[in-house]
């Protein structure tokens, strides 16, 4: 009751005015004690204390909490309630008296140092992969857009890249571009450092001959890369198999696992040598103890050469066919021409050489040697048709059969014509018909003649070409010398230059066709040699002879100091004695010319 007295006794109005007013002030001033000072645009530091999918609710110390959108936080996908993070005062109060913040102006404003910070200091920042770029990708990294090249992605090759957009990864800062602000990160950087420590101790651990579990990591074509955890070997391509290998791929795929020994290792260079075929017995070990030479085999061609096939007659245990073995021809021709990759073929073993592990084979063998009994096939005097192989300048090569050559020298080609060179008589790949004049077994050779199948024609030639024989003959070859004359019965002549001398001063060419006259014939020699000169010159001699008769025989004129009449009769009288006794002359004279 004294209470509710002493209420009633009160005095408000002196409270009011008093007292209340002082002690509002003092609240306010112990509040705006507890607020942190704040200004627009500046960078502070505050605290998570909600969040959400849109947004991330911080506490600066201020009055009222800032907003800030959840996406500029996407790079870290770690945040927590309590965080303390940095954010950007953009207004102190909105339309809604609410405090605008933002962390991606904060992170920007101090981003280009924090990079080159963390460049000096090798620190492992955490990014967001925004996109994908020709050649890698775009990565916020402390606020900045950074490149991360597809190299750098990770140790192995990645064939997809857009698996890692929306990826927040660690990343180590390796290049800085001051002047352009470009800079560049790798993710690879920090694995092959964790890898680094891995292969150390890997290494170490290595002996020859260990035999070791791995994952196929690379196939190229000279061998296969594996990755041992942590450190690569490689198989080369010899080593993938006892048997030939063309293409790795056909041995091993891509991330598979397989059982690997080691061959070799060298620390200083980080090499590690592989193998896969070492861990099956050698091929050459299962080999039939029983083969030997002369044993007809059965194998497939899997490798071809110009100088011979390798055959592959077991897995992994190969002979080689030399070309040489392919035919009993003599003719040196590529293996090509007999075999191709992939041919299945019968063979005779030739050598074979176990601890060498080498063997060599043959074909021909499978067929009977044509040279056995070549003296009953082939006899001397026997008639054959061959086929022209090559020239050479002193005769033809020709194969009757494969195996079987024979020459044809120059000299027996033709009986009458005189040949240079064989491609003026036949052409390679022509059928030529010979005889065999000659066998030499022991080195494989025939001697064959072609003009032997034919009388020799010069002994009928000697009579219808004697010397002083006036023929025709067709011009065929000029040259310094003189002229190649064509003759009947295939037969040629010889014609010097000076004997090729025309009655009108022409000159003669080729294809003319003129008359000759035979002034050698040499049967021995084969030779024939005319003149056209003489067809005519001698023809002028015969009436200069009888002019120089006629002078001799003339009677000596007197001299006369003047003609008279008298010595006028005296003239015409001598004139027809002489006429008279020329007469008889004349008629001898046309008479022998009509003859010749």
């Amino acid at each position: 009751m004294a209470e509710n007295l002493s209420l009633q006794n009160f005095d408000w109005d002196a409270y009011e005015q008093e007292k209340v007013g002082t002690q509002n002030e003092e609240l306010c001033a112990k509040y705006d004690k507890s607020l942190s000072a704040i200004k627009d645009n500046e960078v502070v530091e505050g605290t998570v204390i909600s969040i959400n999918k849109r947004e991330v609710v911080v506490n600066v110390g201020y009055k009222s909490d800032g907003i800030v959108p959840a996406a500029e936080f996407r790079y870290n996908p770690e945040l927590k309630v309590g965080d303390r993070v940095e954010v950007y005062i953009q207004s102190q109060e909105d339309k809604k008296g609410q405090l605008v913040l933002s962390h991606k102006e904060a992170r920007a404003s101090r981003s280009w140092d924090r990079v080159n910070e963390a460049l000096e200091s090798q620190e492992i920042v955490t990014g967001y992969i925004k996109c994908r770029t020709k050649g890698g990708m775009i990565v916020d990294v402390l606020g900045t857009e950074a490149f991360l090249p597809g190299s750098q992605i990770d140790v192995k090759p990645i064939r997809d890249f857009d698996v890692f957009v929306g990826k927040t990864m660690e990343f180590k800062i390796v290049k800085v571009n001051q002047e352009f602000r470009n800079v560049v990160v790798s993710h690879k950087a920090l694995i092959e450092a964790e890898l680094e420590a891995q292969r150390r101790e890997i290494v170490n651990g290595l002996e020859k001959g260990q035999v070791l579990e791995g994952t196929v990591k690379n196939i190229t074509n000279y061998g296969v890369f594996i990755d041992l955890g942590g450190v690569d070997g490689l198989i080369h391509i010899t080593d993938l198999s006892w048997g030939r290998v063309n293409d790795p791929k056909e041995i091993v795929a891509l991330d598979q696992k397989i059982n690997v020994v080691i061959l070799d290792f060298d620390e200083e260079k980080k090499r590690i040598a592989l193998g896969l075929k070492q861990l099956t017995p050698h091929p050459w070990d299962a080999l039939d103890a029983d083969l030997k030479v002369g044993d007809k085999v059965h194998g497939k061609v899997v490798v071809m050469a110009d100088y011979g096939a390798f055959v592959e007659v077991a897995d992994g245990v190969e002979g080689l066919v030399h070309v040489s073995e392919m035919s009993w021809s003599q003719h040196l021709r590529s293996a090509n021409d007999f075999l191709k990759v992939g041919d299945e073929i019968d063979a005779v073993i030739l050598t074979l050489d176990r601890d060498e592990r080498k063997m060599s084979l043959g074909i021909k063998q499978l067929k009977a040697d044509p040279w056995e009994n070549i003296d009953t096939k082939y006899a001397v005097g026997t008639r054959h048709f061959a086929k022209v192989r090559n020239f050479t300048n002193f005769g033809v090569f020709v194969e009757i059969e494969e195996g079987v050559d024979g020459l044809i020298h120059i000299s027996d080609l033709s009986w009458t014509k005189k040949i240079k060179h064989p491609n003026e008589f036949t052409q390679i790949g022509a059928e030529i018909e010979v005889i065999v004049l000659e066998i030499d077994k022991e080195n494989r050779r025939l001697s064959l003649g072609h003009k032997q199948l034919e009388e020799n024609p010069w002994e009928e030639l000697e009579a219808k070409y004697s010397v002083d024989t006036v023929v025709e003959g067709t011009v065929v070859e000029l040259s310094d010398k003189g002229a190649v004359v064509s003759l009947e019965d295939g037969v040629e002549g010889f014609c010097t230059t000076r004997h090729l001398a025309k009655e009108d001063k022409s000159q003669v060419a080729k294809g003319d066709t003129i008359s000759f006259k035979v002034i050698e014939f040499n049967r021995d020699a084969k030779r024939i040699l005319v003149s056209h000169l003489r067809t005519w010159e001698e023809r002028k001699e015969v009436p200069a002879k009888e002019t120089k008769a006629k002078k001799e025989a003339a009677p000596e004129m007197p001299k006369m100091e003047k003609t008279t009449l008298g010595d006028l009769t005296v003239l015409a009288d001598l004139k027809a004695t002489l006429e008279a006794e020329d007469a008889p002359k004349k008629k001898t004279t046309k008479k022998a010319t009509k003859e010749e």
